[in-house]
C-alpha cells in the first residue's frame, strides 16, 4: 500500500472511529496514525537503499553516531537510546556490526558489566562510503516540502518529542 493509500485509509476510517468511540480524541488519534504511517514510510523507503549498501539504518546510524563522537565510542544504551530501538535489538545490530569488523566490543574500565562500543577503522571507512551513496535518497525523502516546511516539521518534531516525555504515572495521575 502506497502513502496516498494509506492517507485515504485514515481518512474514510476516522468518521467510522468518531462514531463507534466517542470519547476518543480523534485529532490526537489521527496524529499518532499519522505519525505511524510516517515512520513506516520511512522504514519503506529506505530499507532497499540501505540493504544495497549491506547495512540497515539503525546499524548506519549507530555507526554515524561513532564517527561523530568525541571518542569513537559509545555505551550500547547510549546508542539504543540515540538512535531509537530496543535494548535487545541494538544488542543484535552491535552484534552484526561487531561481525562485519565495523565497530569493537570491550569491557568498560571501571564496570566489567558495561561494554564500550567503538568504531574501528573499517567502520569509518565504511561510513565515508555511505554517505555520498545515501545523501540524494534522503534529500528526495523529503523533497515535497519547501525549505519553511522542512524546518517547521522538524520544530514541531522536536516539541512533540519533549511533550512525550511525560511519564505514564504522571498522566494516570492527571485522568
Amino acid at each position: 500500500m502506497n502513502g496516498q493509500q494509506r492517507l485515504s485509509k485514515v481518512a474514510s476510517s476516522t468518521p467510522r472511529m468518531a462514531a463507534a468511540l466517542p470519547g476518543m480524541p480523534m485529532d490526537g488519534t489521527v496524529m499518532v496514525r499519522l505519525l505511524r504511517i510516517s515512520g513506516s514510510g520511512l522504514s519503506d523507503f529506505f530499507e532497499p537503499v540501505f540493504r544495497a549498501l549491506d547495512l540497515s539504518e539503525h546499524s548506519f546510524h549507530v555507526l554515524c553516531l561513532l564517527v561523530a563522537s568525541q571518542t569513537g565510542s559509545a555505551s550500547p544504551s547510549e546508542l539504543s537510546d540515540m538512535v531509537g530501538t530496543s535494548r535487545g535489538n541494538m544488542t543484535r545490530i552491535l552484534e552484526e556490526l561487531e561481525e562485519d569488523g565495523w565497530v569493537a566490543r570491550t569491557v568498560a574500565p571501571r564496570d566489567a558489566r558495561r561494554h564500550v562500543i567503538t568504531i574501528t577503522a573499517e567502520g569509518r571507512e565504511k561510513v565515508r562510503d555511505t554517505v555520498p551513496r545515501i545523501a540524494g535518497p534522503i534529500d528526495r525523502a523529503f523533497s515535497d516540502l519547501t525549505a519553511e516546511e522542512f524546518a517547521l516539521l522538524g520544530k514541531l518534531l522536536r516539541k512533540l518529542i519533549v511533550s512525550l516525555d511525560k511519564d505514564a504515572g504522571e498522566i494516570r495521575a492527571v485522568a
